[in-house]
């Protein structure tokens, strides 16, 4: 099992900065949008769909098992998150679980679709015909990764990071 963290680990890392590239990438193509309009009056075409359809999806999904990993995500407790006992055990798995049941089921359901629209080729018209399959493959990639971090932590005890 330490080999399958250590490799699962080592593919959040390049996911992660995958997403960070997606977002750099964004800051530089809107800013460069918004120069080039402002002093040359050329805007650039292909920014909005870019943008909407292939980077933002991956800075959203591609650093979430990253950022589960290293606590660093948002959440809504109405338990603390270390109680005692077997209780407290109990109820740490049955978020883990939980966790593990809804992004299995976005990962399946984003593949299904991504996975349709690969076969049929779906595009989507604009300043470039954009191939849509690619676009929502991002989507399962980042939210499969985070089962498998779920499903590790479920079954490896480790203890909570520090924030």
């Amino acid at each position: 099992m330490q080999i399958f963290g250590r490799l699962l680990s080592k593919i959040e890392d390049i996911l992660h900065f995958a997403g960070c590239l997606a977002l750099i990438a964004v800051a530089v193509i809107i800013n460069g949008d918004i120069l080039l309009r402002l002093f040359f009056n050329r805007p650039v075409q292909i920014q909005f769909e870019l943008t909407a359809l292939y980077l933002m999806p991956a800075l959203a999904t591609l650093s979430l098992s990253y950022v589960f990993r290293d606590g660093g995500h948002l959440a809504l407790d109405f338990l603390p998150n270390n109680l005692p006992g077997r209780m407290g055990w109990l109820i740490a798995k049955a978020r883990l679980l939980l966790s593990t049941a809804f992004f299995g089921a976005v990962t399946y359901m984003s593949g299904k679709f991504a996975l349709k629209a690969l076969m049929h080729g779906d595009v989507q018209y604009g300043a470039v015909d954009w191939p849509l399959g690619y676009a929502y493959a991002v989507i399962p990639l980042g939210c499969g990764v985070l089962v498998l971090r779920l499903i590790h932590d479920t079954l490896v005890h480790r203890p909570e990071p520090q924030r």
